[in-house]
């Protein structure tokens, strides 16, 4: 009776856990069984283990094979396993060295003529193998993809035989070389495309500036989706250690096909029918939701009265955490999703209320039950609340070049470079004002005494929560930071910052 050991992984949300492949081969009646509770994709894995080896011309002895997945109360999920699994058998069979492979983590699907297929997951494998000082064995289309979690031995075959000659001397396998998918450039369209609107041009930039969150009320082809979709233009590129984070989250979802890290920032737009364990996480394997896959970047909703009142309740504690913890009978997983919430909607049901000419009998009281749809807390959670009018056929036609994404960019850049710097200095793990809270908002957010006395006619007039009242403050900030330079960066608000960040607060539709 002999005994291999290989080394992978399994995942519970963005954590990687070890896993021991233990392979046994004894007397008795021929069998290949394997325990540790695998799901349905790693109890198959034997028959496609068993047909990749008759594709190199080795076949199975005559003898009992057990298979142990340790430790066994961890349930073990996807077709990752098979090459650890190919790994141990042939170890087991002295067909290749135990010793050549025992520092190594191993992940990849066998295909039935011993290719490798590319699998999800391989980049926070990666990562964890570079904590652990381990190599990784992985499929040849994953190999960039791993290559950025450092300086460690990446042994990327295209197929099991590579990976044999390879183990063996007979062959070299070449280190895999990191990149970035290509996916720089916006393709999208330009604020300059964008007719009239000026107001909710301004209110864009403030929210692109400061990470706020922001909703967009107006009639139909008003323009609030094609506004939305230029917010990831006039964003700046993700920071190396933002796009491991979003990467390591896309990579589990299994979106980095081609491998690579992200650079741009995630924009994602789910239909209004999602189901809440689409938007949040979950189902059977508690896979990342929209919000997790939207981590540093946007999360846009369009027609947002019409997704499922329970969905949108679901929101309210990721907007203040930065996180979301899926919880199932099986797994209880904690996944990041610092988003930026940007809504659409129209202000009443037929989405005409205002217009005279065409809101219908109902108005103005239909507007106040369909917006009655989103919750007091949810509009309290949204710093920006924009009207976006009908554009009149003066700005259609107008010659009047308007103001490009670039030149908006470069100021939502030197915004975010002073909000970034003093978050650094204060020590906080933020870089927006959105997220400032507490003792740190009072310290970067000091009024003159004008601006007290109005901010407090304000509060008590249009009964601000406190949570609307702190975000005011941060709005605020954002709006001075924006008029600033770094010289100017700690300046005290204004009246004026306070008047523009309170003009986007929300007000009643009920007549």
């Amino acid at each position: 009776m002999s005994i291999a050991t290989i080394k992978t992984v399994a995942f519970q949300g963005v954590d990687v856990l070890d896993v021991d492949v233990q392979v046994q081969m004894a007397s008795g009646m021929p069998a290949f069984a394997i325990v540790g509770l695998p799901d349905k994709a790693v109890a198959e894995s034997r028959e496609r283990v068993r047909a990749s080896l008759h594709a190199l011309g080795i076949s199975l002895p005559a003898k009992r094979i057990t298979i142990n997945l340790a430790p066994a109360d961890l349930s073990k999920e996807g077709s990752h396993y098979d090459l650890p699994i190919a790994l141990g058998v042939l170890a087991v069979m002295n067909a290749l060295p135990a010793e050549d492979i025992a520092n190594y983590i191993a992940l990849g699907e066998l295909s039935l003529d011993a290719s490798i297929r590319a699998i999800n997951g391989v980049l926070p494998a990666a990562m964890h193998a570079a904590e652990k000082n381990k190599g990784l064995i992985i499929p040849k289309a994953c190999g960039a993809e791993a290559a950025w979690a450092g300086d460690i031995d990446i042994l990327a075959p295209k197929n099991l035989l590579q990976l044999i000659n390879h183990i063996k001397g007979t062959q070299v396998l070449v280190k895999p070389e990191a990149k970035l998918k290509d996916d720089r450039a916006h393709t999208g369209p330009d604020l300059s495309e964008v007719k009239g609107q000026e107001t909710a041009k301004r209110a864009l930039e403030i929210a692109a500036a400061g990470g706020h969150n922001m909703l967009m009320i107006g009639p139909p082809g008003s323009g609030k989706s094609m506004l939305a979709s230029c917010l990831p233009s006039i964003l700046p590129q993700l920071s190396p250690k933002e796009a491991l984070e979003v990467s390591m989250i896309h990579s589990l979802a299994g979106s980095l096909p081609e491998g690579g890290l992200l650079s741009r920032r995630p924009f994602r737009d789910p239909h209004h029918s999602a189901s809440q364990p689409s938007l949040i996480g979950g189902g059977n394997k508690a896979k990342p939701g929209e919000i997790s896959l939207a981590h540093n970047g946007i999360l846009f909703l369009d027609e947002f009265p019409e997704f499922q009142r329970s969905t949108l309740e679901a929101l309210r504690q990721p907007l203040e955490t930065g996180s979301v913890l899926v919880s199932r009978v099986n797994y209880h997983v904690n996944y990041p999703a610092r988003f930026q919430l940007i809504a659409a909607m129209n202000p009443c049901r037929c989405g005409y209320m205002g217009d005279p000419e065409m809101e219908c009998t109902k108005a103005p009281r239909c507007g106040g039950d369909y917006q009655s749809k989103i919750s007091g807390p949810m509009f309290d959670r949204i710093d920006v609340v924009v009207d976006v009018p009908a554009v009149q056929v003066s700005d259609l036609q107008t010659d009047t070049p308007a103001q490009s994404s670039k030149s908006v960019a470069q100021r939502v850049l030197r915004a975010r470079q002073i909000q970034s710097q003093r978050y650094a200095n204060l020590g906080a793990q933020y870089e927006v004002n959105a997220y400032a809270n507490g003792k740190i908002l009072e310290t970067v957010a000091p009024m003159d005494g004008e601006a007290k006395a109005f901010m407090a006619q304000a509060t008590d007039k249009m009964k601000l929560s406190a949570r609307a009242y702190h975000r005011v403050l941060r709005l605020a900030r954002t709006i001075a930071d924006l008029e600033a330079n770094a010289s100017v960066a700690a300046q005290e608000l204004t009246k004026k910052h306070i008047a523009e960040a309170l003009s986007y607060r929300r007000t009643s539709t009920r007549g």
